[in-house]
């Protein structure tokens, strides 16, 4: 007998918006309704809208970038019912194929203004812009980061399951312990529960006016349940072994990727798109308990792009800062500084710093954490694939030759110009001539 047809499980719609739509939602909360049943053993389809739920254009403007709603983002298609799957069991699931819509081949990455989000380096590059990347089968290019095509390693940013009431109130509670400890001036530290825009999928009111108090956001990735873990590895053939916690393990998956670096540095990072995964789901009775499980662990796959050897240029950087602050052993400004380093090294080439940006954002760069021991500096290293260009940047391509880069999206009000300095009220610039004004 022949095997049958892959069943989807879950559809969305384009003409639809997205807080609509019955079998999405955009908190982590247990009482959000099933959005439909998966076998033990069974292999599915699920539709994903892009993680803002459709707010990004495919155009040369970055004011989508600037002026993305926030508190409606996230939408996951789920949850769905794993049959058979009980709290302390553990939900394999094995990752068969992702594929962006046929008749929607392309994708964005963004750098999202500071005062809407930001990004890792956003104390230095402070403006919103994007970048447009065109899908041939594996690989992608894009109008506004040139000369430069490279294979995706294409993965969901968002799986996990819901957690319990319990796991819940603890998210919670930890998260405003944190909060009201650190008071920063311009910067979240984390998101507490917001009813605005929540989207609770098929709740009934009184259900869905809990989920918008109690809900957790789905910005993080947590432990008990790994969520917005943004792994660029955990791509095709890669097997994810994730906690249950409720009945049904209730399990969700969205914010799909074409492509992205270790680190999704600029926040809306990866090449973002919308798509259809391909999932096959096994319950492992008792498997949290028999593997020591606390949080999620996953086997990656067979498929990743492959450079030869000798064709990564490393980039080292170390706890101290763009200001010559030194830091004990901080590995969040140690790669930060390799960041850094390699768009300075790119400048040589004509990019601007903000395409540089985006592609370090998407482009499958290899991020390590090489020594946390040597007090006072913590090491990291950015690993930049040179084959994904289509002319010579190695250190032996000297003199370098500037090309004609273009220029990325930018929002309304940034625009290419002079490198200039200044005070409160001047012309600032951030590297490869782009300019704004305060």
């Amino acid at each position: 007998m022949g095997k049958t047809e892959i069943r989807t499980v879950g559809k969305v719609s384009f003409d639809v918006p997205a807080s609509e739509q019955k079998n999405l939602h955009n908190r982590w909360h247990p009482d959000i309704p099933f959005a439909g049943s998966i076998k033990d053993g069974e292999t599915v389809k699920i539709e994903c809208l892009d993680w803002t739920g459709g707010q990004i254009g495919n155009n040369d403007s970055a004011d989508d970038i600037r002026n993305v709603d926030l508190t409606k983002v996230h939408y996951l298609t789920g949850p769905f019912e794993v049959e058979g799957a009980q709290p302390g069991d553990v939900l394999l699931v094995e990752i068969m194929d992702v594929q962006p819509f046929q008749d929607q081949p392309w994708g964005f990455t963004g750098i999202f203004d500071r005062a809407n989000g930001g990004g890792f380096l956003d104390e230095i590059y402070p403006s919103a812009a994007k970048a447009i990347w065109d899908f041939e089968g594996i690989f992608c290019s894009s109008r506004h980061v040139p000369h430069v095509k490279f294979a995706g390693l294409i993965h969901p940013g968002i799986l996990g399951c819901a957690p319990s009431a319990e796991v819940l109130a603890t998210w919670n509670q930890r998260e405003a312990e944190l909060i009201a400890a650190n008071r920063l001036a311009d910067r979240d530290v984390a998101l507490p529960p917001l009813i605005t825009n929540t989207h609770a999928g098929s709740a009934s009111p009184d259900v869905a006016e809990k989920v918008a108090r109690e809900g957790a956001r789905t910005i993080p990735g947590r432990p008990e349940h790994g969520g917005n873990c943004d792994i660029k590895n955990l791509s095709r053939g890669s097997k994810v072994y994730l906690p249950v916690h409720v009945p049904g393990a209730k399990f969700s998956v969205g914010d799909l990727h074409f492509s992205q670096g270790d680190g999704e540095i600029s926040f809306c990072g990866a090449i973002e798109m919308a798509g259809i995964i391909t999932i096959n789901f096994k319950v492992i009775k008792n498997g949290v308990a028999d593997l020591g499980l606390k949080s999620p662990i996953y086997i990656p796959g067979p498929v990743e792009p492959q450079f030869g050897p000798g064709r990564h240029i490393y980039f080292e950087g170390f706890s101290v800062d763009e200001h010559g602050k030194q830091h004990y052993l901080d590995v969040t400004v140690a790669y930060r500084q390799a960041c850094l380093r390699t768009i300075e090294y790119l400048r040589r080439f004509g990019y601007s710093d903000y395409q540089t940006y985006l592609l370090l954002s998407c482009a499958p760069i290899q991020g390590h954490v090489a020594g946390v021991v040597d007090i006072p500096n913590a090491c990291c290293t950015l690993g930049l694939p040179m084959d994904i260009f289509d002319f010579d940047i190695s250190p032996a391509a000297t003199p370098a030759k500037s090309l004609d880069m273009g220029t990325c999206a930018f929002e309304t009000g940034v625009s290419e110009g002079k490198v200039t300095t200044g005070g409160a009220n001047s012309e600032h610039s951030f590297g490869g001539g782009l300019t704004y004004k305060q």
